[in-house]
C-alpha cells in the first residue's frame, strides 16, 4: 500500500515509519530538508522534501497515495494548531480525490490523525474511547481536528483519530526525561506523584498504526496505552535503583511548575487511567506492560540514544 506520512523523523512518526516499512508497505514521508530526507531513505522510506506549513509544496506526493497518517506538528512561533488544520485539509483533499480507471488499489483510502489522551483531562477513574472530551489548555485545540477528519468520512474514505498515552522507549518522551533527571541525580515531580499517566512503548504504538492500516472496516477513535496505570513516583522508585546513586526527588507544587513551564505543567500533574478497548478488539496487544518491570533496559536504550 502507498501510504504518506508526517512526522517521519520525529519521536512517533520515526517508529511509524519503520512499522510500516516491516509490513511491507511504500511509504512516501514529509521531511523538511535534505539531511532528512537521506535518513528518511536509508530507512526504506520514499522522501519527499516540503514544509507542512505549505501544503502546495508536497500536494503532488499526496495525491499519489492510498492512505495518510499525520504525526507531525508544527509548534514554531505559536502556529502549530493552523499549520496543521491546513495540512489535515490538504491530505482529505488528496484522499476524497476519485480514483484512475482501472486502479487496483484498496476500495477505500484511510487518513490516521494522532492526537492524544491529553484531550480527556484529568480521568482518574478508567475512561475508553467514548467518554466526554476535557481538554486541558495545552491541547485544546486538538478535539476539533479530531473531528475534522472523522466527519471527512465518506464511502470511499475511512477516517481514524489514534490518541496515544505517554509515549517512552529509545530515550525519548517524559519518561526519558525520568530517566535522564535520575541519572543526573535530581528528579522533579510537578505534584504529589500519586497521578497516574497512560503509557505505551513506541514500537508498541507504531504496531498499532500498521494495525489500522491493514483493518479495511477499522474507523474511529483509538487509544493506545499498556493500561499498568502506573504513578510518577512508582516510576522514579523504579528507576532508582538502576543509577548510579539514589536521585534526590523533589516534588514541586503546581502553580511553581507552571511558573516555570507554562501549561506543560498541567500535563505533567495530569491523573489519566486510560483504556484501550477498540484497539484490542483489533487484537493489539503491548509487548511492555510496564515502565517499572522494564526500567533497566529502558534505561539502557537511554544510554544507548545518547551515543
Amino acid at each position: 500500500m502507498r501510504i504518506f506520512l508526517t512526522g517521519a523523523t520525529g519521536y512517533v512518526g520515526s517508529a511509524v515509519l519503520d512499522a510500516l516499512v516491516r509490513a511491507g508497505h511504500d511509504v512516501t514521508a514529509l521531511v523538511r530538508d535534505n539531511e532528512k530526507a537521506a535518513r528518511i531513505a536509508a530507512r526504506g522510506g520514499r522522501p519527499v522534501v516540503g514544509n507542512l506549513a505549505e501544503p502546495e509544496s508536497f500536494k503532488s506526493a499526496a495525491e499519489a497515495q492510498d492512505g495518510y497518517i499525520h504525526t507531525a506538528f508544527d509548534g514554531a512561533a505559536g502556529r502549530g494548531p493552523s499549520v496543521e488544520r491546513a495540512a489535515i485539509e490538504a491530505m482529505i483533499a488528496a484522499a476524497k480525490r476519485p480514483r484512475t480507471a482501472g486502479s487496483t488499489a484498496p476500495a477505500a483510502r484511510f487518513i490516521i490523525y494522532t492526537s492524544g489522551v491529553w484531550v480527556l483531562g484529568q480521568s482518574p477513574e478508567p475512561v475508553a474511547e467514548d467518554t466526554p472530551l476535557n481538554p486541558i489548555p495545552l491541547v485544546s485545540w486538538r478535539p476539533e481536528h479530531e473531528q475534522l477528519v472523522l466527519n471527512a468520512a465518506t464511502a470511499r474514505v475511512r477516517t481514524l483519530v489514534v490518541r496515544p498515552g505517554v509515549v517512552y522507549g529509545s530515550g525519548g518522551g517524559m519518561v526519558g526525561d525520568l530517566l535522564k533527571a535520575a541519572n543526573n541525580g535530581l528528579v522533579r515531580v510537578v505534584g504529589d506523584g500519586n497521578n497516574h499517566w497512560p503509557l505505551v512503548y513506541d514500537r508498541d504504538l507504531a504496531d498499532l498504526y500498521a494495525r489500522l492500516t491493514a483493518h479495511e472496516d477499522a474507523s474511529g477513535v483509538f487509544h493506545a496505552n499498556d493500561e499498568g496505570d502506573e504513578r510518577v513516583n512508582d516510576l522514579v522508585s523504579a528507576i532508582a535503583p538502576y543509577v548510579a546513586m539514589p536521585p534526590d526527588v523533589r516534588h514541586v507544587p503546581i502553580d511553581e511548575a507552571r511558573q516555570q513551564m507554562g501549561p506543560f505543567a498541567d500535563a505533567l500533574a495530569l491523573d489519566q487511567r486510560v483504556r484501550s478497548p477498540r484497539a484490542r478488539a483489533l487484537g493489539w496487544t503491548p509487548s511492555l506492560r510496564s515502565v517499572g518491570s522494564n526500567a533497566a533496559r529502558l534505561l539502557d536504550e537511554w544510554r544507548a540514544s545518547r551515543n
